[in-house]
């Protein structure tokens, strides 16, 4: 592998390192969520099925897909209002559409391959070596999508537009900003208050409440098979964006969250206890809600988990990864390309030891020693100082001189993609 650094500089202090970590960790936990699907007991729904299933992987996938994209897209928010902040409208634009829009474009027919190659291998293992009768494959009709796991970027990019037009709007009417001194003092309030995973967990929380189709297991539906998002995803992940982009606002305010990092915890693990104890128990359950009691109460509890963990997850990085790290700041760099390739790397490694009579924790240990390890190489000798991660990450990391070759390199000076 190419030579790294560790020995560069710490880059300017007005970088926000904890949110740069908790954002590269939110797209790594993804990874290791994919990573548990092939484990979950219960009725399969994944592309493979593995010999050995876990309780533990399926309790890893449920706290997981709790608050992983809501902390990611409360993230985007907040670092897309200091972008626009900081470089105007116009260059706002062209910076998403090379780094969001372009990456989507470019990487989803290989990725789409890629993923079918793995799930046809998946079935004809699970045949015993014969590719299964099915029904023939019809393409999608318009809104309907095979987005995959890119479906984030596109999320992220109807994200954008809604919030420049609404930006643009409120910025008409309100010229004398009034009404943006209030939306301070309502986020602060919020931030401040004791009812604020409360208040945020509400809109999400109804439409859980009133969605019969619901299936409390699964959380937020992703919306990774249509060009029109779901309701839930809708109004979870533009409630978390929105909120991060007025929060950037008064930045200060996540020192609160820091100070309550452990009251947060402990409400997140409790909300999402009583969310198991309404499913009754850790297995995956593909129903959808009970038509009683359970169902608003359950719609309730995880909401409350996602804002919880959301908080805690932001409160325990700005408490104790604050400062400069050259190995979190390279993990943050290449976390985003790792997201983007990792799905069908991920799934066919998952085929490959499904069958193996091992033990759950050594296969899934081999899944992701293996997935990680080849993900970052590539993302080293390929990525950082071409010209794709400077499409990825805004710039192209330097290569640092030989007399400095002992670790990893240092960050770029632009905000990674949100």
């Amino acid at each position: 592998m190419a030579h790294t650094d560790l020995t560069a500089p710490a880059p300017a202090p007005e970088r926000m390192h904890a949110l740069d970590a908790v954002r590269g960790f939110a797209l790594m936990a993804g990874i290791v969520f994919h990573a548990t699907m092939s484990f979950l007991p219960g009725p399969q729904i994944w592309i493979t099925r593995d010999s050995h299933q876990s309780a533990t992987l399926a309790v890893v996938f449920f706290v997981l897909h709790i608050f992983r994209m809501t902390t990611f897209f409360l993230i985007a928010g907040f670092f897309a209002h200091m972008t626009f902040h900081r470089r105007g409208a116009k260059a706002f634009i062209g910076d998403r559409l090379k780094r969001i829009a372009l990456p989507m474009v470019v990487a989803w027919p290989f990725l789409f391959a890629a993923i079918t190659a793995a799930a046809i291998w998946g079935a004809i293992a699970a045949a015993g070596g014969h590719l299964p009768k099915g029904p023939a494959p019809v393409w999608p009709t318009f809104p309907a999508f095979p987005l995959t796991h890119l479906w984030f970027l596109w999320m992220l990019l109807l994200l954008y537009a809604a919030t420049l037009i609404v930006r643009g709007v409120a910025a008409a009417i309100d010229r004398d900003g009034a009404v943006r001194a209030g939306l301070d003092k309502a986020v602060a309030w919020v931030v401040g208050g004791p009812a604020a995973a409360l208040v945020l967990a509400a809109p999400v929380a109804i439409v859980f409440a009133t969605d019969g189709q619901w299936r409390m297991y699964f959380g937020v539906t992703t919306p990774d098979g249509s060009f029109v998002p779901n309701l839930e995803a809708a109004v979870g992940f533009m409630t978390a964006f929105g909120f991060g982009w007025l929060l950037h606002r008064q930045s200060d305010l996540l020192k609160v969250w820091e100070r309550r990092w452990v009251l947060n915890l402990a409400l997140a693990v409790a909300f999402s206890v009583a969310s198991l104890a309404i499913l009754g128990g850790v297995n995956p359950n593909i129903k959808m809600a009970a038509d009683n009691w359970t169902h608003p109460v359950g719609a309730a509890t995880y909401a409350l988990s996602i804002w919880c963990w959301t908080f805690a997850a932001i409160g325990m990085a700005m408490r104790f990864l604050g400062g400069h790290s050259p190995v979190r700041r390279y993990i943050a760099d290449a976390s985003y390309w790792l997201y983007l390739i990792h799905l069908p790397i991920v799934m066919a490694l998952q085929v490959w030891v499904a069958k193996w009579d091992l033990i759950w924790p050594v296969k899934f240990a081999i899944v992701l020693g293996i997935a990680f390890p080849l993900m970052f190489a590539s993302y080293q000798l390929l990525v950082r100082h071409s010209v794709i991660g400077a499409v990825l990450n805004g710039r192209r990391a330097p290569r640092a001189p030989a007399s400095r070759a002992k670790g990893l390199s240092s960050a770029p000076a632009t905000q990674p993609a949100e």
